[in-house]
C-alpha cells in the first residue's frame, strides 16, 4: 500500500486530531462517482427502450415491465445490507465485488436469448448495484469533513440527477445507432468495458482497509437483513406487479407493518445484546434530521421518477416520436439538474433546509407549467423545453442538499447503512411513483385523451412534490424553545 493509502474505516469528526485529509480524496471520489453513475443510469436508461425490447424479444408489455421494475426491486432489497457490508468489511472490497457482479450481469442481459433470462439477469444486476451504490455515501462521510463534505455530496447529487435525467437520452441515442430490434441489448453491453475500466481504477485509487487495532465485531446482522428485505419486498413487489397489470400481489402489502415491526424489534434486541445491528434504530430515533430527510427524499423520488417516465411514454406512444427524439426532449431537465446540483452542494452549509424548500418550490412550479402548457401543443417543443429546464434547475438542487443534511449527524461508522437506508427510500419512492403516474396516465387516456392523461399524471406528480415541500418547510423551522 502506498504511503498515502489510508484505511477506509470511519474516522472521527473534523474536531478530532486523528483525522487527516487524504491527499487523493477527490480522485477517489471521482472513481466512486463513475461507479455510482453506471449503476444509477441503468434505472432510467431502459425507459425509452420498452418498445424496442418488446419488439426484439417478441413478448408482451407486461413482461417487459418486469425488465424495468425487476432491477429496481432487487436494487432496493440490497441497498442497506450493501451499505452495512461496506461499513464492516471495507468500501474497496464491496465495490470490487459489486462491479464484478454488475458487469457480468450486464453482459448476461445483453446476450440473453429470451425474456425470462433477461429478467433473471436484470434481477442479479440490480442486486449487485445495491452493493455498489451505498459505498458512495459511506466513502464521502469517511474522506470528507465540513464544507468539503457538502461539496462532495453536491457532486454525488449531480451524479444522481444526471444519471436519472440523461438515461433516456443515452438510451435513445444507442437504440438509434444500433437499430430498433437489437439496439436495446447495447444499453447493457456498454457496461462491460466501463465496468472493467472502473474496476482497474478502484484497484489503483481506492485505499485498502487496514486491520482494526482492537478486536471488532464485524458480524453481519443476517436476521435483520432478512426482515428488512421482507419489509421492502412486501412493498415493492405489489407496486411493480401493479405496473404489469397484476392485482393479487397487493395482498402482500399487509406484510409491510408486520415485517417492519419485527425488524425494529429485532434491531433493538441485537443492540441491547451488544451485537452490531444492521441499522441502529435507537440512534436514528435521536436524529430527526435523518427521519425528515428520508421522507423528503422518498416523496421527491416518488414524484420525480414518474414524471420523466410518463413524458417519455407520451412522446413515443401518443406523439409517435423515436426513442432518440424522446430522450432529446427530456434533455433540458438533465441540463438544469447538471447546473444546479453542484451549486446546491456548495451553498447548503450556509442555507440549510431553506435551500431544499426553495428547490422543491421551483421544481413544483416547473412541473405545473409543463402540465398546463405542453399537452395539446403542436409542436410541443417550444413549451416543453423551457418548462423542463426550470423543473431540472429545481430538481438538481434537491438531491445533494437533502443527502448532506440527512446524513450530517449520522456517525461515520453507520454511514454506509444509513446512506443505504436513504437510497432505499428513494428506490421505493421511484417504484411507487412510476406505477402511480403511469396508471393515472393509462386510465385517463382510456377515458378521455392522451393530452388530458399527460396533464393529470403531471399534476399528480406535482402533488407528490408538494408533500415533500411541506415536510421540508417543517424541517426548516427552528426548534421551538420552552420558556
Amino acid at each position: 500500500m502506498s504511503e498515502h493509502a489510508v484505511d477506509d474505516r470511519p474516522h472521527q469528526e473534523s474536531g478530532d486530531p486523528a483525522y487527516e485529509p487524504h491527499p487523493r480524496r477527490w480522485r477517489i471520489l471521482g472513481v466512486s462517482l463513475v461507479v455510482g453513475f453506471m449503476s444509477l443510469l441503468d434505472v432510467s436508461i431502459v425507459n425509452v427502450a420498452i418498445p424496442s425490447m418488446q419488439e426484439g424479444l417478441h413478448t408482451s408489455a407486461g413482461t417487459i415491465q418486469w425488465v424495468v421494475s425487476g432491477y429496481t426491486l432487487a436494487f432496493g432489497l440490497t441497498l442497506v445490507a450493501g451499505g452495512r457490508l461496506g461499513d464492516a468489511y471495507g468500501r474497496r472490497r464491496m465495490m470490487l465485488i459489486g462491479l464484478a457482479g454488475f458487469t457480468l450481469a450486464s453482459a448476461a442481459v445483453g446476450l440473453a436469448p429470451n425474456a425470462a433470462l433477461v429478467i433473471l439477469a436484470r434481477l442479479l444486476q440490480g442486486a449487485f448495484a445495491g452493493l455498489l451504490t451505498p459505498q458512495n455515501t459511506g466513502m464521502i462521510q469517511q474522506l470528507f469533513r465540513g464544507r468539503e463534505r457538502a461539496k462532495a455530496f453536491g457532486l454525488f447529487g449531480f451524479t444522481v440527477s444526471t444519471a436519472s435525467a440523461t438515461g433516456p437520452v443515452l438510451g435513445g441515442l444507442i437504440i438509434a445507432l444500433a437499430g430498433e430490434e437489437d439496439g436495446w441489448r447495447w444499453l447493457f453491453l456498454v457496461n462491460v468495458p466501463i465496468g472493467l475500466v472502473a474496476a482497474v481504477a478502484v484497484l489503483r485509487m481506492v485505499p485498502k482497509r487496514r486491520p482494526d487495532p482492537e478486536p471488532t465485531d464485524h458480524r453481519i446482522d443476517v436476521p435483520g437483513a432478512v426482515l428488512l428485505g421482507l419489509t421492502v419486498l412486501s412493498l415493492l413487489y405489489p407496486v411493480v406487479s401493479l405496473e404489469g397489470g397484476e392485482r393479487l400481489p397487493l395482498a402482500l402489502l399487509a406484510g409491510v407493518p408486520l415485517f417492519g415491526w419485527a425488524f425494529v424489534a429485532w434491531e433493538r434486541r441485537t443492540t441491547s445484546r451488544g451485537h452490531p445491528p444492521l441499522i441502529d434504530v435507537g440512534l436514528l430515533r435521536t436524529l430527526p434530521s435523518y427521519v425528515k430527510g428520508l421522507a423528503i427524499g422518498a416523496l421527491y423520488f416518488t414524484g420525480f421518477t414518474g414524471l420523466l417516465l410518463v413524458i417519455s411514454i407520451h412522446l413515443q406512444v401518443a406523439l409517435e416520436l423515436s426513442a432518440l427524439q424522446a430522450g432529446l426532449a427530456i434533455m433540458p431537465f438533465a441540463v438544469g439538474s447538471a447546473v444546479s446540483a453542484p451549486l446546491g452542494g456548495r451553498y447548503v452549509s450556509d442555507a440549510g433546509r431553506r435551500l431544499t424548500v426553495a428547490a422543491l418550490a421551483v421544481m413544483m412550479t416547473g412541473v405545473v407549467l409543463v402540465a398546463l402548457l405542453a399537452p395539446g401543443r403542436d409542436p410541443i417543443w417550444p413549451w416543453l423545453l423551457p418548462t423542463l429546464l426550470l423543473t431540472g434547475l429545481g430538481a438538481g438542487a434537491v438531491v445533494s442538499p437533502n443527502i448532506t443534511l440527512t446524513l450530517a449527524d449520522v456517525p461515520p461508522r453507520m454511514g454506509g447503512a444509513a446512506g443505504g437506508g436513504l437510497q432505499t427510500g428513494q428506490r421505493i419512492g421511484a417504484s411507487i411513483g412510476a406505477a402511480l403516474l403511469v396508471t393515472v396516465y393509462q386510465l385517463t387516456s382510456d377515458s378521455m385523451s392522451t393530452d388530458a392523461a399527460l396533464r393529470a399524471a403531471l399534476l399528480t406528480g406535482a402533488g407528490l412534490v408538494l408533500l415533500a415541500l411541506l415536510i421540508a418547510v417543517r424541517a426548516a423551522r427552528p426548534p421551538s424553545r420552552v420558556e
